[in-house]
């Protein structure tokens, strides 16, 4: 198995199914051009993609530069190889290089697969917080 940074929009359209939806090709194209936006890809001896991570570098003012995995993917019939982890390990690395203090990640507390391998690559859980969001396509309700 080989990780690489994916830095084509048809590479990432090449493995569309290692996605929750197809990519969209403006939003790939954004992403990979944006500074500090990080994509992954795991190959397998053959050559065909069998997992994928993002990550995306955060700053904030009194706090520095953190990375955020954004998303983590192994193909089905590639699971419970360690792939997950050498991704997640890969991405440090790449964190580590661009002078991040940590790293983060947030899943569903049911996602038993997606905590193993987090704890398996080394994270460490913190105290459970409360996930609110916007749904910015729909539009806002005033109130």
């Amino acid at each position: 198995m080989r990780i690489e940074r994916i830095l084509s929009s048809d590479a990432v359209l090449a493995a569309a199914e290692l996605f929750d939806a197809p990519p969209i090709p403006a939003a790939t194209e954004r992403f990979l051009t944006q500074p500090g936006h990080h994509l992954l890809f795991a190959y397998d001896d053959d050559g065909r993609p069998v997992g994928m991570i993002s990550g995306v570098e955060m700053t904030h003012p009194d706090k520095g530069t953190e990375m955020f995995i954004y998303e983590l993917g192994v193909a089905p019939a590639a699971r419970l190889r360690g792939i997950g982890k050498r991704l997640v390990a890969e991405l440090a690395v790449i964190a580590r290089r661009s002078g991040c203090y940590g790293m983060w990640v947030g899943t569903e507390v049911d996602n038993d697969a997606a905590l193993a391998t987090y704890r398996r690559a080394g994270a460490a859980e913190e105290a459970p917080f409360t996930l609110l969001s916007w749904d910015l396509i729909d539009g806002l309700t005033d109130g």
